[in-house]
Parts: structure tokens; C-alpha cells; sequence
């Protein structure tokens, strides 16, 4: 469902932010995406979604290249930054239903999964307030209905658990096993090494730039955990550069 090959990006001023990472993810499995702030994650992730350009390489959704064909690989992917702005001055449902519009989500269909989940994370009764007027909380899981409502092959989240609380989080991980059950696929990074562990088919470690590791997680974590692995890799990684 993504592939991703000799991805490189350079920022202005010749920071090297992601340098030649090639990573394949297929579809019906979930990808952790972990690393230290600054490792290269989210310039990863938004040059997955088609948000930032990059220097080298190619990245492959569902058949279609995010260089030769944008809005083809856009439209069957979902993606969700760590802040995600929203139009404050719509009210949730009329930001719901531009949402739909924009990817021409039939109407016939949008109602039911607006209602399902508005019902499940708690929103329905909000759905007709403005934006500016929602917690923290509940912009994250209006953002996050915005992108499950379009049922995309690929999502691509960051942080996605940051300040939900635990019912919320519990119901955003039975809807990522919901959407890889129909074939889809979601790649996401996470800070929580515990979730990543307990929720991700597969786990990719990126380290200043340089993917490190990337495997099923069962074979990655062994007989020991996550945490562990990934503090060992980081330590490695650092002795080699040396």
C-alpha cells in the first residue's frame, strides 16, 4: 500500500532531515513509526501525504506515485498531523461535510459514518456548535472522524494518542483494526513505545535521518520490549557514527 524508496530531504540551510530511507508497508498492517524529536519522522510522514516536497527518491501509494500522480495517491489517503488546523469558524458538522465534498464522499454514505463515529467518540451532540468553541480533545477527534469518514487505503497519523483520553484512544485503535481488516493500511508515529508495541504489525526505527530498523515487531522485539530495543538500536546507532 506505501512504499517508500531513497526517500532524502534537505531543508534550507542544508539540514539533512531524512536521508535515503527506503520503507515498505503493505496493506492490512499497521506501521509505528518511532524515533527522538528531530529524527526525521514528521518530514517523513508529510512527504508520504503529498504535503512537502522532497530532494530524492519516490514514494508509492496503492499503485500511484505522489510525484507523477499527486492527486491520485492524495485521494485514497488520509493524513493527520500532530496540530491539525481546522476552519474555526465552521460549525463540527459543516466542517465534516466540506470534508466529504472535497472527496466527493457520496452522500448516501456520509451520514451513517458521520453518525457513527460522532457517536462513539462522544462529539454528536457538539457536531452543531462552532469549532472555536471545542476542547482540545474534542477538535483532535473531529479531525480524526474527518479522516476515517473518507475510509482511505492509507492513513497516515502523527502522534495521533497525544492528548486523547483512554476511551478515545481505546476506540481510535479498534477503528485503525477496522480499517486494515478492509485492506487498508496506517502508518503512524508515536512517542508511546508501549502502544506501538501492543497495536503495530510492524515497526520502523528512524535515527537522525536514517531508518535503523524496520521489521514485523514480533521479530523485532523478541523476548524483550520495545523500549528496550529501541534505546539499544539508538545507543548503536550513535557508536557506529562515531
Amino acid at each position: 500500500m506505501l512504499t517508500i524508496t531513497n526517500l532524502s530531504k534537505t531543508y534550507p540551510g542544508g539540514k539533512l532531515a531524512v536521508d535515503n530511507l527506503s520503507l515498505e508497508v503493505e496493506g492490512g498492517h499497521i506501521c509505528g513509526f518511532i524515533g527522538h524529536n528531530g529524527a526525521g519522522k514528521s518530514t517523513t510522514l508529510k512527504s508520504a501525504a503529498g504535503v512537502l516536497s522532497f530532494d530524492e527518491g519516490d514514494i508509492v501509494i496503492d499503485g500511484h506515485s505522489i510525484r507523477r500522480e499527486p492527486v491520485a495517491a492524495k485521494r485514497v489517503t488520509a493524513f493527520l498531523p500532530d496540530n491539525p488546523d481546522l476552519y474555526e469558524f465552521l460549525t463540527g458538522i459543516k466542517y465534516l461535510e466540506f470534508i466529504a465534498d472535497i472527496y466527493e464522499l457520496p452522500r448516501s454514505d456520509r451520514k451513517p459514518l458521520i453518525d457513527k463515529y460522532a457517536s462513539a467518540f462522544e462529539l454528536g451532540g457538539s457536531l452543531g456548535s462552532p469549532i472555536s468553541g471545542y476542547s482540545h480533545g474534542m477538535k483532535q477527534k473531529l479531525a480524526l472522524i474527518s479522516a476515517l469518514i473518507r475510509r482511505p487505503k492509507l492513513l497516515i497519523l502523527d502522534e495521533p494518542f497525544v492528548g486523547l483520553d483512554p476511551k478515545a484512544s481505546y476506540l481510535l485503535k479498534e477503528f485503525l483494526h477496522e480499517l486494515c481488516a478492509e485492506g487498508g493500511a496506517v502508518f503512524f508515529s508515536t512517542h508511546v513505545l508501549e502502544v506501538a508495541e501492543k497495536l503495530c504489525d510492524m515497526i520502523a526505527i528512524i535515527k537522525q535521518g536514517r531508518l535503523i530498523e524496520a521489521g514485523k515487531t514480533s521479530d523485532i522485539v523478541g523476548k524483550s520490549s520495545l523500549e528496550s530495543v529501541f534505546l539499544e538500536l539508538a545507543e548503536e546507532a550513535v557508536h557506529d557514527e562515531a
